[in-house]
């Protein structure tokens, strides 16, 4: 055992997180934390790591044990670089160690300039400085909360089978459903205050949950039915004696006072949608570019009035842009973009919108309207909330109270509540629990209007999508028909059909000697000072933009000029890996026949 929590108590205020639960975690052990948003998995994995004090009970880790912690918000230096944040805290030898790995695993991240100070990066950028340090740092233990925010399809693939290749033991809280069934041994539910432990991966936890659910519903129908004949045995006139039997009486108050199986609250989601006509939203030939690099280039498309599409892509490749292009929010440099006069857009943003930390929560719903028309019905702002899984004492409260996810769902809330018809969704899966993914996949499969969702969550993608569209960061958007699961095997097969003709031309022999061609010998002997080269000018152009002050013109053409540099030197870090790997190999190979 590398970690121990025993009798662990902690409270927000008059609300109780953890009650006295215990917490156990073996060596090579991989445990995912899940719940509902404001449950307390994050204050959980605070008092595991020692970042929070429980007002009950102690953590134990074995001694010597190193332990490793991602926490929502990371702390940085504003000053430091990308690489002194990593290695903040480690002595000189360590560093040494760890540069090479270090530098991959940023390059990875899509942070291949290691130069940039902490205070220019956004805020995603700062996350996945903080996931690099924990993964590059020896340790024992891994402490992630929601490691996947942030991070697109690519990223997440390779943290996924980075994390299946850890050695050590792993406790992690994600929203993440493949990482949760091809990474995890072992679920926890943080539920009530309590947690409830389930062997095996998401699976393996439906399947065991369905089973509970179906047995406390049988408990409840047979403690109904014994209701029912001591409610009708109660209410006969006494016979053959003048009162009733006091032991029937207390037992029929018992059970009619007896808590029922909970069965967790679930969001429920009506469709409140708007009636859609036949013109939906239409983009011809739309180009964009920001100082002077393309975003989005002659694309266009028609979305249909039931459409499900699924945008993909790399950090910074234009996703963003091209649903405010679909929005209307951005004006394309060319091209038309035409909406239909019954068109009401629904635009679930990445972040969420400003929000009054003071306002009330049932007084920012009213601001969309005291009464909302739905499927089954008008609702009150009130009746609406709590659909929502928002209490009566929450709904009173002020917005401030509540945590990140409960802040996300209220947004989301709203956005449905206005009865848009076109829903544009820029990474919805952000901060919300699974509960309320399930319902909101659900949801999203009665619409009746078109929806187009930026996602990295491939299982929101795969249930969500009837197509993808791929942003490739160049302006092309390519269209792939299917769910991420698709789009990857199409790749996959485009990958084959390439390398097939190549292997055919091969010869059968025996092993082949490995050797540089002609161009990647001077490649290799070339890249390191291009690299260097590169570096330097990114430290220049970097220094130059803190030196603009408020002068955005110029600012928005450096940072243009950043980033092209910034693609420039992720093309050649990729190179010289692959480079170097090559020329390790040719010397292991040169040794073997010496």
């Amino acid at each position: 055992m590398l970690l121990s929590a025993e009798h662990i108590t902690r409270s927000l205020g008059a609300r109780v997180l953890l009650e006295d639960v215990n917490l156990y975690l073996d060596r090579g052990e991989k445990l995912g934390i899940i719940g509902a948003n404001g449950a307390g998995k994050s204050t959980l994995l605070r008092i595991l790591a020692g970042a929070e004090e429980p007002e009950g009970g102690s953590v134990r880790p074995d001694p010597g044990v190193r332990l490793e912690y991602l926490p929502q918000a990371p702390a940085y230096e504003p000053e430091r670089t990308i690489l002194e944040q990593v290695f903040n805290g480690l002595d000189s030898s360590a560093r040494e160690v760890a540069e090479h790995e270090a530098k991959t695993v940023l390059t990875r991240l899509g942070l291949p300039d290691f130069t940039r100070r902490m205070g220019t990066l956004s805020g995603g950028e700062r996350r996945r400085v903080a996931l690099a340090s924990v993964l590059v740092r020896p340790s024992d233990i891994l402490l992630l909360d929601e490691p996947t925010n942030h991070l697109d399809a690519e990223m997440v693939g390779w943290l996924e089978d980075f994390l299946k290749r850890w050695k050590g033991a792993l406790v992690m809280v994600t929203h993440d459903r493949y990482f949760l069934e091809r990474v995890v041994d072992r679920m926890v539910e943080v539920e009530n205050a309590r947690l409830t432990f389930y062997t095996g991966n998401y699976a393996a936890y439906l399947e065991r949950k369905a089973e509970l659910l179906e047995m406390a519903q049988a408990s409840e129908r047979k403690r109904q039915s014994i209701l029912r004949r001591e409610y009708q045995w109660v209410m006969q006139g006494a016979k053959a004696r003048g009162t009733k039997s006091r032991e029937r009486l207390e037992r029929y108050e018992s059970l009619k006072n007896q808590e029922t199986a909970e069965e967790r609250g679930r969001v429920e989601l009506t469709a409140l949608s708007s009636r859609l006509g036949k013109k939906t939203v239409e983009l011809a030939h739309v180009s964009k570019s920001f100082a002077g690099r393309a975003v989005i280039r002659d694309f266009s498309c028609m979305l249909l009035r039931t459409d499900r599409i699924g945008v993909i892509g790399s950090n910074g490749s234009g996703k963003s842009t091209l649903l405010n292009l679909l929005a209307g929010r951005l004006r394309p440099d060319s091209g038309t973009v035409e909406t239909g006069e019954t068109v009401r857009i629904g635009y679930f943003s990445q972040e969420n919108p400003p929000m009054d930390d003071f306002q009330r929560v049932i007084d920012y719903v009213k601001d969309v309207g005291n009464y909302i028309e739905t499927a089954l019905g008008t609702l009150t702002a009130g009746q609406l909330l709590e659909q929502f899984l928002f209490t009566g004492d929450q709904q009173y409260s002020p917005i401030g109270k509540l945590s990140g996810g409960e802040k996300r769902r209220l947004f989301l809330l709203s956005v449905l509540a206005a009865a848009p018809n076109v829903l544009l969704l820029d990474e919805p899966t952000n901060d919300l629990d699974i509960d309320t993914l399930t319902v909101l996949e659900d949801y999203l499969e009665s619409f009746p209007g078109a929806v187009v969702a930026v996602s990295h969550d491939r299982y929101f993608l795969d249930k969500m999508s009837r197509r993808i569209f791929l942003v490739d960061g160049t302006g092309t958007v390519t269209e792939t028909p299917g769910g991420y699961s698709d789009w990857l095997e199409s790749r996959k097969e485009q990958a084959r059909a390439e390398k097939a003709p190549a292997e055919r031309k091969e010869k059968p022999r025996g092993a082949q000697r490995l050797k540089f061609s002609y161009k990647e010998q001077r490649e290799f002997e070339t890249i390191e000072g291009e690299i260097a080269a590169l570096e330097a000018a990114l430290a220049d152009l970097q220094a130059q933009q803190e030196a603009q002050g408020s002068d955005y013109v110029a600012l928005e053409r450096l940072q243009a000029e950043q980033a092209l540099r910034e693609s420039e030197l992720e093309e050649k870090m990729e190179r010289w890996m692959y480079l170097t790997d090559l020329n390790e190999r040719m010397e292991a190979q040169k040794e073997e026949q010496e």
